[in-house]
């Protein structure tokens, strides 16, 4: 049953025929679409046919026992709802029934409003187990559509475009650079209905300006110097598909207003060309600049903007997917290890802990390569500690896990001002042990200077820091213990 005004359908087993007229006047007054056949045979086919919600079960039925015919329902999942009825010289193979996934069983006699409340409860419960088994097909997901990430940004990403998948509603993709935006487009058209036509990727800020309107649109022969021959642009490949514009904020003005009719009507015309064409397209944008912004300098057209902006999706960056970062260091490790001919096949305890407190700021892209740099530069089953290179290997982790300072910068970390020193310069000069403070309390004092200096905002101040979210709070959390036991 999928709404209100859908019944629960019911299939009745019950070889008796006055019993099975008793049965249907109980529940002639219930929302359910009653079924009855009077054998097992009869009962077998009906399940082929169509799985009911429920099944009144007789388990003395005239050509079998009525437990093959459990057997049979779980045997298809169990996804329908049995209710068993015995006699009550049969209480013992009723349990033996329960054991076999039946939800209860009825003795007869029994009254109009025992079936009812039994069956409305079995049906209850059956609707409360697939709900939960929709959660966990959806908020369980490992792997969507090329992406890698069980986390609960990714989770969110990818119930978003199961929803967007199905419209042709545009869609505008923002992230940050090597998230994946490309990734989420190309998943938006696979789970799409136009799965089947073409999937054209068209990178604006790749092309150079003056050739951009050709590659969109495609020219005649004769459009401009060099242009020997009609070629189609991206609009013609992608018609009855997709097109996805990346880095749409590039475009030249001229151009935006070229696209936004584009995309208003659904036809152009080919550079120097006068027929007007026209096509179905599914339009998906995406930027890693920040599109009000680029509105608000002049530099995007405001009516371009809200045209494309229909429906909005954000890619996370690494940083805020929690342990999605091993998952997917695992999986270019194995794929990478095997394109190489090298015997990797895991990450040391110790190296996985450095990949999940670092930052990322080039995102995914970023791990492909340093995995791809761990494997060809070294040799053996397990990345260790030494294999890693700058910016994860020792000395870097430690400038950006505690925070001190470089030699001749005076920062500790980007966007972060250097610690104010405490003691003065006459002090120094006669001992200079007294600027030296213990490494905690100077790893506790940059953190909490970074929180202050981003409002409060730690997953803003982790990002400056170079570490994770999760270090501070866990850092944070060992402080207040620390000064709970003082």
């Amino acid at each position: 049953m999928t709404d209100a005004a859908t019944k629960w359908t019911v299939l009745l087993v019950e070889g008796t025929l006055s019993l099975a007229r008793t049965y249907k006047k109980y529940l002639r007054d219930q929302p359910y679409d009653l079924v009855h056949v009077e054998t097992g045979g009869a009962a077998l086919q009906a399940l082929e046919r169509h799985a009911p919600d429920a099944v009144l079960l007789d388990l003395m039925l005239p050509d079998m026992d009525g437990l093959e015919i459990l057997r049979h329902i779980a045997g298809e999942g169990g996804r329908t709802a049995v209710v068993v009825i015995a006699a009550r010289r049969s209480i013992a193979t009723a349990v033996e029934a329960m054991r076999l996934g039946a939800f209860d069983f009825l003795v007869k006699p029994f009254s109009a409003e025992r079936l009812g409340v039994t069956l409305h409860n079995a049906l209850e419960r059956q609707r409360l187990t697939r709900i939960v088994e929709t959660y966990k097909n959806d908020f369980n997901r490992e792997e969507y559509c090329g992406f890698i990430g069980s986390s609960l940004p990714m989770q969110a990403l990818y119930r978003i475009v199961d929803s967007a998948a199905g419209s042709k509603a545009t869609v505008f993709i923002t992230g940050e650079s090597g998230t994946g935006k490309e990734i989420c487009a190309e998943a938006i058209h696979c789970q799409s209905p136009r799965v089947e036509k073409p999937f054209v990727v068209l990178n604006c800020g790749a092309i150079p300006k003056d050739l951009l309107e050709s590659e969109i649109f495609g020219h005649v022969k004769g459009a401009f110097t060099g242009a020997i021959s009609e070629r189609e642009g991206a609009a013609s490949r992608a018609n009855g598909g997709t097109l996805f514009l990346d880095e749409v904020c590039e475009l030249a003005p001229n151009l935006q207003t070229k696209l936004l009719r584009f995309v208003q009507t659904g036809t152009f015309q080919k550079v120097g060309g006068s027929k007007i064409e026209d096509v179905d397209i599914r339009f998906v944008c995406a930027t890693n600049s920040d599109p009000v912004r680029e509105v608000a300098r002049g530099r995007f057209r405001e009516d371009l903007f809200y045209r494309l902006h229909v429906i909005p999706i954000h890619v996370p960056a690494l940083r805020e997917r929690d342990d999605d970062v091993l998952a997917i260091a695992r999986k270019f490790l194995i794929d990478i290890a095997r394109e190489e001919d090298k015997a990797f096949t895991r990450f040391a305890p110790e190296t996985e802990a450095v990949f999940r407190d670092y930052a990322w700021p080039g995102n995914v892209r970023q791990l492909q390569n340093m995995v791809r740099n761990i494997v060809v530069l070294n040799a053996g089953e397990v990345v260790t500690l030494d294999m890693l290179p700058a910016p994860l290997d020792r000395q870097g982790l430690l400038a950006g896990e505690a925070g001190s300072p470089s030699p001749d910068a005076g920062a500790l970390a980007p966007g972060v001002p250097a610690l104010p020193v405490n003691g003065d310069e006459a002090a120094a000069a006669a001992d200079p042990q007294h600027l030296i403070r213990p490494l905690a309390e100077v790893e506790k004092a940059v953190i909490e200077r970074a929180i202050s200096l981003c409002d409060g905002n730690i997953p803003r101040a982790a990002a400056h820091l170079c570490i994770s979210a999760s270090t501070i709070y866990r850092k944070r959390a060992s402080w207040a213990n620390a000064g709970n036991r003082a």
